[in-house]
């Protein structure tokens, strides 16, 4: 197939441009590279700077490469951002988004894969959380991509698209190669962010709540490698019919705490890393955990790398290789 992928030049979505163009495909990227990095872009895919809010360069995108499929990876992710600039959020995670899935529709695209987020769920009820759990977002964040959802189902009875939501929880790790990885500016993920602390006794870790419910105080995630979340995608894309949706959680059915997760990073790493404890950060759940057994059942999906020590290895592999991120490309 030939397919667009939006924010190809980002964390995930560089990981899937690679993963495709090995399944076979040809891939179109647009970024406007003001997250992503060119240099995380496979060389053989096709990249095209621009928002995706622009309507002739889309068009242009869609008609010049005869596109059978969009993945849609765009999209700004801090939560504690999202709280304080949430038109920031609404405008681009939404109303671009909007617009964007307007353009693909008069295409006649119908195939559809949308990178959403675990984050719509807010405090679940119960855990591991199901796809039919109810959704009530505690931030900005979350309710743009909430919104995003509700849309796509409308569009798929107006306009015949099929389409896969697919909701991630916690993704780490690192492409096993150490080629491409993680590298946000500023970066507020725990897993890079225990690392930048390993790498560098310089680097003081703060961890933001010690007061959750949880075993140990402080906040629970279902962390999944990025890879296995890649690799979802494909199947989610290759199971998609016209007019009909579905929407998956991603993620490895186990919780690990903040505590924990410094834990495992310390014994990988060997390196003994600093903490700083402060207040809850608004928006924040005490625990996220993912029911993925409908995904499993459904295309069959399994989690390659399901233990949290391997995804630390693999993104400590990485950071080891690029210690300043892409920046180091940029120098070379």
């Amino acid at each position: 197939m030939n397919i667009l992928v939006t924010g190809g030049a980002g964390y995930i979505g560089s990981h899937a441009v690679r993963h495709l163009i090995q399944q076979g495909h040809k891939v179109v990227v647009i970024d406007n590279l003001s997250t992503g990095h060119r240099e995380a872009i496979a060389p053989e895919a096709c990249f095209v700077q621009g928002n995706v809010s622009d309507e002739n360069l889309v068009k242009e995108v869609l008609i010049n490469n005869s596109i059978d499929a969009v993945m849609h990876f765009a999209a700004h992710i801090e939560v504690a951002e999202s709280v304080e600039k949430p038109y920031k959020y609404y405008a681009n995670n939404f109303s671009a988004a909007l617009s964007f899935i307007k353009y693909i529709c008069d295409f006649g695209i119908q195939r559809f894969v949308f990178s959403s987020t675990a984050a719509v769920y807010g405090n679940p009820v119960e855990t591991p959380i199901k796809e039919t759990h109810q959704r009530a977002p505690l931030n900005p964040y979350g309710k743009s991509k909430m919104m995003v959802e509700d849309a796509i189902h409308d569009f798929a009875r107006a306009a015949n698209l099929g389409f896969a939501v697919l909701r991630y929880f916690n993704v780490a790790g690192a492409h096993p190669d150490g080629d491409i990885g993680e590298a946000h500016q500023p970066e507020s993920h725990l897993i890079p962010r225990v690392l930048q602390s390993a790498m560098s006794s310089q680097v003081v870790l703060p961890i933001y709540g010690t007061d959750y419910p949880t075993h140990d105080g402080t906040c629970v995630r279902d962390y999944v490698h990025v890879q296995d979340l890649v690799r979802a995608h494909s199947l989610a894309l290759e199971a998609i019919k016209p007019g009909q949706g579905q929407v998956y959680n991603l993620g490895s059915e186990n919780g690990f705490s903040v505590l924990e997760v410094i834990q495992a990073c310390q014994k990988v790493t060997g390196a003994s890393i600093s903490v700083e404890k402060y207040p809850r950060r608004a928006g924040d759940a005490a625990t996220l955990v993912a029911s993925s057994e409908k995904i499993r059942n459904d295309l069959g999906w399994k989690p390659q790398y399901p233990d949290v020590t391997t995804i630390i290895e693999h993104a400590w592999k990485w950071h080891q290789k690029h210690p300043h991120g892409y920046a180091l490309q940029n120098e070379q």
